[in-house]
């Protein structure tokens, strides 16, 4: 494997945190059950249509093999089986997929169980289930083994609440061993080329959000930034944080926003403009890939807001439980909370 630069290494796997150094030490996915995840789709089932709604707890096994066996208990071709992302294959995960209907009756559905899965909900449906079509997330982690300071641990989450947390991408976008970033180190773009691109543009992202974090930057606007309305894709050009946008930003209803690297406007200004191009130009071969491939321009949040943050004690054992929108993941959460 071609070795992967420090920089990007870091950027990948120990960007900046946010709140300091974790207040408590542990052990994190030790078991599957230890990273529960249950997604959350922001729609009911239809009750009628051509395509079947399952609901599907899986325990090692990931997302892409599950969907394969449903097609073929469907007698579908792969690609007719839709579902919203990808979950992680060690961990107890409960997410939503479509098959088509064809003749059969929605509770022939229920209960079926394939190698590390069950069927649990089968409803009819009207569509396809499409990529990114889902709200959020709810995760329930234990971190066994706990030790360090309870009081500063609760004090720490109370700032997550409040504020957020760095809108990261997680290690698992840059591949086991982080071997997209390896190939693209390498030059080699086209083995599993999408994969190559969206490593490409986290990585750029990662930047961007590592240097507004060092500035203490990356949860307040400021003229020049583009904003995200919390939950939604939207986002506008801030020409002047008043105090009515301060208050929304304060409240978590409107992020910051850094650059998904592409061709187009970053529609970004004055001092933010400036940051994004000088954390780009260390990336300024891989931005040119990007660019020579046709990938558009585009923009993320740089914070995350963490809802429904509870935690209780199980002897040494921590569980913490939070809901996050779509595209932001737990570890982001967990590294500012345990070392």
């Amino acid at each position: 494997m071609h070795p992967v630069p420090d920089r990007w290494r870091a950027l990948a796997l120990e960007p900046p945190r946010a709140f300091g150094t974790p207040p408590i030490a542990g052990r994190v996915r030790v078991e599957p059950r230890d990273f529960i995840v249950d997604e959350d789709p922001g729609f009911a089932p239809a009750g009628e249509g051509s395509h079947l709604l399952l609901r599907v707890r899986k325990i090692g096994a990931n997302t892409e093999w599950v969907a394969r066996d449903l097609a073929r208990r469907a007698r579908c071709r792969p690609f007719e089986v839709g579902f919203a992302g990808l979950k992680d294959r060690h961990a107890v995960t409960t997410q939503w997929f479509t098959v088509p209907r064809g003749r059969d009756d929605p509770q022939a559905w229920s209960g079926i169980e394939g190698e590390g899965y069950v069927v649990l909900e089968a409803h009819a449906h009207r569509r396809k289930l499409p990529r990114g079509a889902l709200a959020g997330n709810r995760f329930e982690l234990r971190i066994r083994e706990v030790s360090g300071d309870r009081a500063a641990l609760a004090a720490r989450l109370a700032g997550i609440g409040a504020n957020g947390v760095p809108d990261y991408f997680g290690p698992q976008r840059f591949g086991r061993s982080l071997a997209n970033l390896a190939r693209i180190a390498a030059g080699d773009w086209r083995t599993e080329r999408a994969f190559a691109l969206s490593a490409a543009r986290s990585l750029v992202f990662n930047a961007v959000l590592a240097a507004r974090v060092v500035d203490g930057s990356w949860a307040t606007l400021e003229a020049g930034d583009v904003a995200n309305l919390d939950g939604s894709g939207s986002v506008f050009a801030v020409d002047e944080c008043d105090a009515a946008l301060a208050a929304r930003v304060a409240a978590l209803d409107v992020h910051p926003t850094g650059p998904l690297w592409g061709v187009g406007d970053s529609r970004a200004g004055g001092r933010v403009a400036a940051l994004e191009a000088q954390a780009s130009a260390q990336f300024a071969q891989v931005c040119s890939t990007l660019c020579a491939e046709g990938v558009r321009m585009a923009r993320r949040p740089l914070r995350a807001a963490v809802r429904e943050l509870a935690h209780a004690f199980e002897g040494d054992t921590l569980v913490l439980a939070f809901r996050l929108t779509a595209g932001s993941f737990a570890m982001t959460v967990l590294r500012e909370v345990v070392g």
